[in-house]
């Protein structure tokens, strides 16, 4: 093996390091991105139970914003629940956004080895052959362990660029679909405890609004039997006339 590598010259080292980060980034966001992690179950759940027996404290927000990602977005509306639907909507969208750029954290780098390597292996290919065809020219074609060290540093090197770039390649498209799925997911959650939160508000808010005629209502009559009493009625007055 070691033989092999060797024989690609300097640019088997850019190559090797390349790989040994393409493999770091991997087991990373294999980790990360865990679904358990990231979206864990029944936290919706768990949060509109405890907004409904008002133990939502700013305690309990700080922890269900450090507990997972779809925990911080859901804590975003949760601190605008006493505003309307579309500023709830804004706060967890803005919110959300910033998850996602955590979410695909390394994934570029990842894609950028997938994208680089092969250029690489094609560099290393371009110095085997100007090293072949300056030993051509120099010694001839008698010597072919000459002309063997060019060709094989070109072989070696376009295959070590393939084999890091073709595995980078299907892990990044692999994990940057998986981050779609897990940010579309967290906003049908999300969405899910704002209707919820809105439905809340509604009967609360028509609640108070009938009540506040009802409250009136005395008041009203009172004032309408103060004015009827204080008034003089009319054969009264055309009576104490005619006297």
């Amino acid at each position: 093996m070691w033989e092999i590598v060797s024989a690609g010259g300097l640019l088997m080292l850019p190559i090797i390091i390349c790989s040994i980060v393409a493999l770091a980034i991997v087991a990373e966001r294999f980790w990360t991105l865990r679904r358990s992690r990231v979206l864990p179950s029944n936290l919706v759940a768990d949060v509109w139970r405890m907004a409904s027996t008002h133990q939502l404290s700013d305690e309990k927000l700080r922890e269900l914003r450090d507990q997972s990602p779809l925990g911080r977005v859901l804590a975003a509306g949760l601190l605008n629940r006493a505003n309307s639907r579309e500023q709830m909507k804004t706060q967890i969208e803005e919110v959300g956004g910033h998850v996602a750029h955590e979410l695909e954290r390394y994934l570029p780098a990842l894609g950028s080895i997938a994208a680089v390597t092969p250029l690489m292996g094609l560099l290393g290919t371009v110095i085997g052959m100007i090293s072949v065809f300056t030993n051509i020219t120099t010694m001839g074609v008698g010597n072919p362990s000459q002309l063997a060290g060019g060709i094989s540093q070109a072989l070696v090197t376009t295959a070590g660029g393939l084999v890091v770039a073709i595995p980078a390649l299907l892990f990044y498209r692999y994990f940057r679909a998986k981050v779609d799925s897990l940010v579309v997911d967290m906003e049908k959650e999300s969405m899910k405890l704002v209707d919820v939160m809105q439905r809340r508000r509604v009967p609360a808010g028509a609640a108070k609004a009938g009540a506040a005629p009802r409250a009136n209502a005395p008041q009203a009559a009172a004032a309408g039997r103060q004015a009827a009493g204080g008034a003089v009625p009319l054969d009264a007055t055309q009576s104490t006339a005619r006297r």
